[in-house]
């Protein structure tokens, strides 16, 4: 159970040391996410290819201001990942080369990876999308 202590129990049964000063900690941040920045040039033109594909397939007038909404979804997007992987204070590390990540390759959750499986695993979303859409454009084609 507890009990109240009075100041006198309670500086009897402490300690007291001098707080010391606090200074200002510096820790590292890496906002790089570990890959080249090729990979993220790669996805955006994937996902623009997507929306350009989408574009001529069911080309018209009246889609031209969505088309150019999704577009600049996609760049606002990835710019602020730029803009967030280049922000101060702290940030020290830079975005990996691509012959740093060939010889090193990356950590991940399900082990260690080389920089083709690091491609492959980044880039097999937006080419998927990507086929989807000329998917898309083949069967408006012969309809």
């Amino acid at each position: 159970m507890s009990q109240r202590l009075t100041r006198q129990q309670l500086q009897g049964l402490a300690t007291v040391t001098a707080v010391p000063a606090r200074t200002p900690m510096h820790f590292g941040v890496d906002r790089s996410f570990g890959l080249p920045t090729g990979f993220y040039v790669a996805t955006v033109a994937l996902y623009l290819a997507f929306i350009g594909v989408m574009a001529a397939t069911f080309m018209n007038p009246e889609l031209a201001i969505p088309m150019g909404i999704f577009a600049g979804f996609v760049l606002m997007a990835f710019g602020l990942a730029g803009y967030w992987v280049k922000m101060k204070p702290h940030n020290d590390a830079a975005a990996p080369t691509w012959g740093q990540l060939a010889a090193r390759g990356i950590d991940t959750l399900n082990g260690r990876l080389t920089a083709g499986e690091a491609a492959v695993q980044v880039l097999t979303l937006p080419v998927l999308i990507l086929c989807w859409g000329l998917a898309v454009a083949i069967i408006v084609a012969f309809t």
